[in-house]
């Protein structure tokens, strides 16, 4: 995500989950006007606040990492956006990687369960 609209979207109309070390902001497609094929944007804001720029760089490169391997979690066409607030500048992989989760795992759970492809040939 790299446009300020989208990061506004999400952010003021999106669902908020926030966590000690990050928050996130989730807007999926039904409130997103976009096609229903279109790939679900990610989008990270760490302030000043985190830490300087050389902290502030490594806390995005590693929820930018832990959001690779939770990218198909996301509804498709949906906005995400995941703020880092100060103590992630300190935090351990496997901690910032429980938050997300954590804070990933209450904003799906708000917007119900996700429909289940079926394998077997029936509709």
């Amino acid at each position: 995500m790299r446009r300020g609209e989208e990061f506004a979207a999400a952010v003021r109309r999106g669902s908020r989950a926030g966590r000690p070390t990050l928050v996130a902001h989730l807007k999926t497609r039904a409130d997103v006007k976009s096609d229903g094929d279109s790939p679900p944007l990610v989008g990270f804001v760490v302030s000043r606040a985190v830490g300087g720029a050389v902290v502030r760089n490594k806390v995005k490169r590693r929820l930018r990492h832990l959001m690779r391997d939770r990218l198909h979690r996301l509804p498709q066409g949906s906005l995400l956006v995941v703020r880092a607030n100060p103590p992630a500048a300190s935090a351990r992989i496997e901690h910032l990687a429980a938050e997300l989760d954590a804070a990933l795992d209450r904003l799906l759970r708000r917007r119900g369960p996700a429909p289940q492809a079926r394998t077997d040939g029936h509709r």
